[in-house]
């Protein structure tokens, strides 16, 4: 595997979590078309899960639980934390996972993607707590974005048909960076909103509607590729408290600090439409947040209208 770290000062456990992270993603990709089907169980959240989810979870949590420095894993498809051995917060990181976000597109063969957080502390967290956060998106291209300390980078993933440096499985990759500092453009020109629009509270109705005539529409139902259209182009992605859904769908701790934690290290902003979501003090693991981000002015004004 190529080092995209090698002229980073990169924490070593951190970058072992990206490595087995992208070492997973072409056995996930190659193994999704056999597991379009439901497999008869819901998660935490209640809702009905892919065989495609449980696949890309098993396949993350062995290769997680399995890095030197991990305490501990935690995943939407799961009730509680794995413990890996180490004590989180006491040199230990915990890992938090969305293995296959945007599960719903695989049947319609729309993007989907994994979302990565590493934690200082045992979760439930909050955002602050974070030390790195990523995602992999297997769009045309399979992709992943890292944002640490130094930064966000995007990066290729693909399998190394010479084997060099892969894992002991025989899946190995390469890591390619493609973009070393990656920034939110400064003239936006993309938005897209979740939620069904009878369902938006009517202050956020007003905002989208005043958007759409400034912005193109980009929305596909995978919140990692709508994120990344934010992040390449410029503008705002939102998942909004709903009429019925006041604490919005996304998961705090899986979705939306990762998320958040990546687009404000590309110089964005992000917040629940009253506090960063980085601040976003959570009681459980899987508890809901709204989240709005993209471009910092574009969010300004988003929570001037929702006041």
């Amino acid at each position: 595997m190529s080092d995209p770290a090698s002229d980073r000062d990169a924490d070593p456990t951190v970058e072992a979590v990206f490595d087995a992270v992208a070492e997973t993603a072409p056995e996930i990709r190659a193994a999704l078309p056999g597991r379009r089907v439901e497999s008869g169980t819901d998660n935490p959240s209640g809702e009905s899960v892919l065989a495609g989810d449980l696949y890309a979870d098993e396949l993350l949590g062995e290769a997680i639980t399995a890095v030197d420095g991990v305490g501990s894993f935690v995943s939407e498809e799961r009730e509680a934390a794995v413990d890996a051995g180490g004590a989180v917060g006491e040199g230990a990181y915990a890992v938090a996972i969305d293995p296959l976000d945007g599960s719903s597109n695989l049947r319609s063969n729309n993007a989907m993607g994994t979302v990565v957080g590493i934690y200082d502390a045992p979760l439930p967290a909050t955002g602050r707590d974070l030390v790195a956060a990523g995602y992999v998106l297997y769009g045309p291209i399979t992709t992943m974005v890292v944002a640490d300390d130094a930064g966000v980078r995007e990066e290729v993933v693909e399998a190394d048909p010479d084997g060099d440096g892969g894992s002991d499985d025989g899946h190995a990759v390469s890591r390619s960076v493609v973009e070393d500092d990656l920034r939110l453009p400064d003239d936006p020109l993309v938005y897209g909103f979740g939620g069904r629009v009878p369902d938006w509270p009517d202050a956020f109705t007003a905002f989208a509607r005043e958007i759409e005539d400034e912005l193109k529409l980009r929305y596909g139902g995978a919140m990692v590729g709508d994120v990344n259209q934010v992040l390449t182009y410029g503008g705002i992605f939102a998942y909004p408290a709903l009429v019925d859904a006041p604490d919005g769908k996304l998961r705090l701790s899986f979705e939306a600090n990762p998320i958040a934690y990546i687009v404000e290290r590309a110089g964005g902003a992000a917040t629940d439409g009253e506090i960063d979501i980085l601040d976003v003090e959570p009681e459980g693991v899987h508890d809901r947040v709204p989240l709005y981000v993209g471009n910092e002015e574009l969010v300004e004004r988003l929570k001037t209208a929702l006041d």
